[in-house]
């Protein structure tokens, strides 16, 4: 018991300072420059702003698109933002609350990796799939080269989903009681992993979703008894999973036809396809889309080496079948033999980079490298440390930004000038790019007008018109559904698609003095997706109690 609790303790011990490693280079000052982290600062900048304002779910980023207003924050993953928005309210700056969120998702990712897989192999095999779960080539290119906080949260909660249904499926085969505690570990943390998957990242989602499927659909095989119930209320929790994260993912892929979602992703792809040779060696660079680094890791090529030997003696391995043949599909998805398939298959345009899927390749490997070490007998002690080190030495090299830079926190508060996506969440009926600031917030397209200013936020502009004569205005904000003007309190006929101001608001005044107020409110289908939400909240936690109670009259 004394030798089994050192050993537990040292392996907890070893786990955080190897977890620390790699983030060492997130203590230096400033933001490390990467492709998207500058922008993505600034989002949650906007974020913040405007839940400070009240608005529980931001959808609206006011200053972003040089001061026009900018829909992108309904589109992209709230989750980083929410947690970034918390670093910041106890005092980090919004550089520092963005290295936060990037430090505690790969530490997250990594512990959740452990749980899952040492509840299913034990602490050695464990040991390897958390090493091999962090330390790939492509999580250091989403932390340091393309600064994708998204994905990289996204990697959180897969383990924990698979986790959960590991826990459900387990108490499912066994005629024991099971108390609130154990119904939360199993088809509560299926429901919450699921949502927080959703709301980490909307393609990553997609990606691992197939996967948590396959997962269940093998442990379902493999229960003697219970398999109604575990189907049941797995299926269930899954479901509470969308209906929590709805108010995000409903208005999002609903309201995306109005945005130029489909024209910027249906881009040629033939550019963006990588050759098998760079899964196995890349040379690690910080340079664009087309030539980051695609490789899959010196131990992760050392388990595919070993999974051939153990799938060639036939060994009875289902899970590295299964894995196998994920991270086989994820590779060829990859290469331009799968050409005819993203063409055909419209959801997958949505991704915009095959290269994605090594994010699926990544976790297929973690799997087969717990299944190798599990399957090693009285040597997993010596292949987990052989995993550890070949981690650690593939990829020491790739532990850090090509460069930092000092931004005043001012830089992210006022108006920005970019907005933080390629375009594809700008309304259709706009340009893509406004590039340049308005003179002022509303102008006088024709006739004689006094304007002047009143309370602004990101979702409520007030204005003070005295119309000398009838007037033509123009509100420098880009218009969504869900923007009105009201003048006095009276709706106004809103205009939005004049050619020579595309995308934003006009509209005209007779003469006379009005309270001019432009308010972004919530949409019927976004009223209902928070309701879902709030209602799926509810719904879950009665939920979870109807299992642990009845569970425990049954037995």
């Amino acid at each position: 018991m004394n030798m089994r609790w050192h050993t537990k303790h040292g392996m907890i011990i070893a786990f955080i300072i190897i977890c620390a490693l790699p983030l060492a280079s997130l203590l230096v000052s400033g933001l490390p420059v990467t492709h998207d982290g500058q922008d993505h600062v600034a989002r949650i900048a906007n974020f913040y702003q405007s839940l400070t304002e009240g608005n529980i779910v931001p959808r609206w980023a006011g200053d972003l698109n040089w001061g026009y207003g900018h829909p992108i924050l309904m589109f992209l993953y709230p989750l980083p933002s929410y947690i970034a928005s918390l670093f910041h309210a106890i005092g980090f700056s919004f550089v520092d609350s963005t290295k936060l969120v990037f430090a505690t998702a790969f530490v997250l990712s990594m512990a959740g990796m452990y749980v899952w897989a040492s509840a299913v192999w034990g602490m050695w095999p464990a040991a390897a799939a958390s090493m091999l779960y962090g330390f790939a080539p492509y999580r250091f290119v989403d932390l340091y080269v393309r600064g994708a906080i998204g994905e990289h949260m996204a990697f959180v909660f897969l383990p924990f989903a698979l986790w959960g249904l590991y826990n459900a499926a387990a108490s499912a085969g066994r005629n024991t009681r099971r108390g609130f505690r154990d119904v939360f570990l199993g088809e509560g943390v299926i429901g919450l992993a699921t949502a927080s998957l959703v709301l980490s990242h909307n393609a990553m989602s997609i990606m691992f979703l197939p996967l948590i499927a396959a997962y269940a659909l093998y442990l379902y095989t493999g229960i003697k008894k219970g398999k109604r119930r575990f189907a049941v209320t797995a299926g269930i929790s899954v479901l509470f999973g969308f209906a929590l994260s709805a108010f995000f993912w409903v208005p999002a892929y609903f309201e995306g036809k109005y945005t130029l979602r489909d024209i910027v992703t249906a881009d040629s792809l033939s550019s963006r396809f990588a050759s098998f040779a760079d899964f196995v060696y890349s040379p690690w660079n910080y340079g664009g889309t087309a030539t980051l680094p695609k490789s899959l890791g010196l131990a992760q090529w050392g388990v595919i080496a070993a999974a051939v030997v153990f799938l060639i003696q036939k060994r009875k391995l289902p899970m590295l079948w299964g894995a196998a043949a994920a991270l086989a599909g994820s590779l060829f998805l990859m290469t331009s033999v799968s050409a005819p398939i993203w063409e055909s298959v419209r959801l997958l345009q949505k991704f915009q980079f095959p290269w994605r899927f090594l994010s699926v390749s990544v976790s297929a490997l973690a799997v087969m490298g717990a299944v190798i070490v599990a399957s090693s007998g009285k040597k997993q002690a010596a292949a987990t440390c052989l995993i550890a080190v070949t981690a650690l030495a593939g990829t020491w090299n790739m532990w850090r930004p090509q460069a930092f830079r000092v931004y005043q926190e001012s830089f992210f508060t006022g108006v920005y000038e970019s907005t933080t996506d390629t375009g594809e969440s700008s309304p259709v009926w706009s340009v893509r790019f406004m590039e340049h600031r308005p003179e002022s917030p509303m102008e006088v397209i024709s006739g004689d007008a006094d304007i002047s200013e009143g309370q602004r936020t990101s979702t409520e502009h007030e204005y003070y018109i005295k119309a000398k004569t009838p007037v033509r205005l123009v509100e420098n904000t880009l218009y969504f559904p869900g923007w009105t003007i009201t003048a006095d309190g009276m709706p106004l006929n809103l205009q939005f698609q004049d050619p020579s101001y595309r995308g934003l608001m006009t509209f005209e005044l007779p003469r006379g003095e009005y309270t001019v107020r432009a308010e972004f409110r919530e949409t019927k289908l976004r009223m209902l997706a928070d309701a879902v939400s709030i209602a799926g909240f509810g719904a879950f936690m009665v939920f979870l109690g109807t299992i642990s109670v009845w569970q425990k009259r049954k037995r």
